[in-house]
C-alpha cells in the first residue's frame, strides 16, 4: 500500500504538527471533554496519570475535573484499547467500541464453555444487564446479585464472585454499560444509553473510516503500521478489515514523505 508522496516535510515539522494537534504546543484552552475527544482515548488504569494527561493540555485546570466530567456524562469510561479502561468521548467513543467488538470474542468456544452463554444467549443477557442498571449504577457484586436471581444466570455466581472482569468487557464494547463514578473505592457500572450525549455504536462500515481519520487528524503524519498498531493491535480490529477501510478512503488520505518515510494525513 504505497503511493507517491504529495509533499515532503522534516521530522521536526511533523512532530511540531503533532504537538499542536495534541494541545501541547501551544497548550490548549479546550474543555476536559474536548481534550478527550481530540485524543480519542485516554488510558485510565492510573487515575492520577489520566488526569495529568488531560490537565497538561489545558491552560487552566483544577484537580478532580476529569472525575466530574465522568460523573456528569461529558466523558465516558469503558474497556477499550488492549482490554484496558479508557476515557472516551460519548459522541465518538462508539467508533472504537465498534472495532473492539468486531471480533465477537464472546462467541469463541472457550468463552461459551466457561460462561455457558451461547451466542444466541447474549441478546437476552445484555437486556437483563441493562434492566438491572435501570435504577442507577451498581458495583460488580451488586450487578451479579441482581443477575443471578434469574434461574438462567445462576451459574454465573462464581464468575461474579471472582470479579467478572472478562465477562463484563463485551458489555461495554457493545454499548450496554460504562463505568460510573466510583463508590467506596469500588468501580460501578451504569447504563450507557441513558447518557443523552451517547451517540451509540455505529455500524462497522461507518466506524472503521471514522476511526482512521480521527487517528490521523491527531496523530499524523502516521504510517499504516502505526494505524495497525493503534486500531489493529489495540482494538483487535483485524489487519484485513483495516486494510479494506484504508483502501476505501481513497484520496481522502494524503501521502507525505517524512525524511524518507511514507506517512499519511487526512486531506
Amino acid at each position: 500500500m504505497t503511493t507517491p508522496s504529495d509533499a515532503s516535510v522534516s521530522w521536526a515539522q511533523a512532530l511540531a504538527w503533532r504537538l499542536e494537534r495534541h494541545l501541547l504546543d501551544p497548550v490548549g484552552s479546550d474543555s476536559v471533554a474536548d481534550v478527550i475527544r481530540r485524543l480519542g482515548a485516554v488510558l485510565s488504569m492510573d487515575e492520577s496519570l489520566a488526569e495529568l494527561a488531560v490537565r497538561t493540555r489545558r491552560r487552566t485546570s483544577r484537580s478532580g475535573e476529569l472525575a466530574r466530567a465522568l460523573a456528569d456524562g461529558t466523558v465516558i469510561k469503558a474497556f477499550a484499547f488492549r482490554g484496558s479502561m479508557h476515557y472516551l468521548s460519548p459522541e465518538d467513543g462508539g467508533i472504537y467500541l465498534a472495532l473492539r467488538s468486531a471480533g465477537r470474542q464472546w462467541e469463541l468456544p472457550s468463552w461459551v464453555e466457561y460462561y455457558r452463554l451461547a451466542p444466541s444467549d447474549w441478546p437476552d443477557f445484555r437486556a437483563s444487564v441493562r434492566e438491572a442498571l435501570s435504577d442507577g449504577p451498581l458495583t460488580i457484586p451488586e450487578l451479579g446479585d441482581v443477575l443471578t436471581r434469574h434461574r438462567r444466570y445462576e451459574h454465573l455466581k462464581t464468575a461474579f464472585a471472582e470479579g467478572a472482569g472478562t465477562l463484563v468487557k463485551p458489555l461495554t464494547w457493545q454499548g450496554d454499560m460504562s463505568f460510573g463514578p466510583p463508590r467506596d473505592g469500588q468501580h460501578t457500572f451504569q447504563r450507557l444509553d441513558l447518557n443523552p450525549r451517547w451517540a451509540g455504536v455505529p455500524d462497522l462500515d461507518d466506524a472503521g473510516p471514522r476511526a482512521i481519520t480521527a487517528y490521523l487528524r491527531t496523530y499524523g503524519p502516521a504510517t499504516f503500521d502505526h494505524l495497525h498498531y493503534w486500531l489493529g493491535d489495540g482494538l483487535s480490529a483485524g489487519r484485513k478489515r483495516l486494510n479494506s477501510c484504508i483502501s476505501g478512503l481513497g484520496d481522502r488520505l494524503v501521502a507525505v514523505d517524512v525524511e524518507g518515510t511514507t506517512a499519511y494525513v487526512v486531506r
